[in-house]
């Protein structure tokens, strides 16, 4: 580990206007030219590496960009999914309904599938992890980064955002879904990039699937998805995994949200070393206190979010420097890595951010995290 703070992100960022209309237009069923979709789909992975490796980051993914949604994409490489959608709603969101008409209107939501489960689910398409593998590969090969990162959908966050109209039980949905996923883990890990398994569905889901559950029976579930995960995973060395927790990557009030004291003694036994996680925005920002107390468990390591992603605000580099400190002198600066709280494209056409102040936001985390290591090993 060098003698500074390492920075990365959580996966998704800005797509090229060009790429975004030709997702949209796959995601409608437009017919295309899926030579040059796949042509254009490996240019921009390589002018994102090389953007993010120029704003300072140092572990770096493929921007998501062959991805019309960091979930939805499974529909098309899993068998299984052609039902009717039913879609989850976050309850904090119910009280607020002049704030959802305007998250509706989000022209990335305008777009995503998730159709329910109503068949057997089964690897459909294993050469779609090949390629983005060898694009991401390609693109590192043309630059100076530390390592490289793809982010792949957890089984917890597949169930989900994917209504269960087949399977006899959630266990059996869920370990169907791990069986079915644990092909696209296991490429990603033999080719040496870092594997990200998104789990959202581990906070996200308390405020809306899970709203009129206890809390012990929610963390019931959520031990469920953690099982389910740990089984797909199971044969990939820790160190070479990373997952993101996240409350959901929307702007809204998320007063309904589950504490991470809540349940971070669960996500701790998830098998990835690496726990990405939001800690810049304004509902979780203060749970860096939990550290003075919760011991970090041998061999995880922490990236909190450092830069919000839902704002566009450009933080100032000494708030960021000041955010790795914190986490940093608590657990050891040899146990964090400077992130960022979620994607700034978690959805094709998603623009919550501008897309030149996501670049800036990325090139303040790494002035903050310079900043932050000329302290932390002075």
């Amino acid at each position: 580990m060098p003698n500074r703070i390492l920075t990365t992100h959580t996966g998704s960022l800005p797509r090229p206007a060009d790429l975004v209309r030709m997702m949209f237009a796959r995601e409608e069923g437009v017919p295309l030219d899926r030579t040059a979709l796949a042509a254009r789909i490996r240019a921009a992975v390589g002018e994102t590496v090389r953007k993010q490796v120029e704003s300072g980051i140092d572990i770096v993914d493929d921007g998501e960009c062959s991805k019309p949604n960091y979930a939805s994409y499974v529909k098309d490489r899993l068998t299984g999914f052609e039902g009717e959608h039913a879609p989850n709603r976050p309850s904090d969101l119910e009280e607020f309904p002049e704030v959802n008409k305007r998250r509706m209107n989000d022209p990335g939501r305008a777009h995503r599938r998730f159709p329910a489960c109503n068949g057997p689910i089964a690897m459909r398409d294993a050469t779609a992890v090949q390629t983005d593998i060898a694009n991401l590969q390609a693109a590192l090969g043309s630059v100076t980064a530390a390592g490289g990162f793809l982010t792949a959908a957890s089984p917890g966050v597949v169930a989900y955002f994917f209504s269960n109209q087949y399977y006899p039980d959630q266990q059996s949905y869920l370990f169907a879904i791990a069986d079915a996923l644990r092909g696209e883990y296991e490429a990603v890990a033999r080719s040496g990039i870092t594997l990200q398994i998104d789990c959202p569905d581990l906070a996200m889901s308390r405020s809306s699937q899970y709203a009129s559950l206890s809390l012990e029976e929610f963390r019931k579930r959520i031990r469920l998805n953690i099982a389910a995960l740990n089984r797909a995973v199971a044969d990939i060395p820790p160190e070479q995994m990373r997952m993101h927790l996240c409350w959901g990557n929307y702007d809204g009030p998320h007063h309904h949200d589950v504490e991470i004291a809540d349940i971070l003694d669960i996500v701790f036994t998830a098998r990835p070393a690496a726990i990405s996680f939001e800690a810049a925005n304004p509902r979780h920002a203060h749970e860096w206190e939990l550290f003075e107390t919760v011991k970090l468990p041998p061999g995880k390591v922490l990236i909190p979010g450092v830069i919000e992603t839902k704002n566009n605000y450009i933080e100032h580099p000494n708030l960021v420097a000041q955010r790795i400190e914190r986490y940093a002198r608590l657990v050891g600066p040899e146990n964090v890595m400077a992130g960022t709280d979620c994607g700034f494209g978690t959805s094709v056409g998603s623009a919550q951010v501008d897309p030149a102040i996501a670049w800036a936001k990325l090139a303040t985390l790494a002035e903050g995290a310079r900043r932050a290591s000329k302290k932390l090993w002075r």
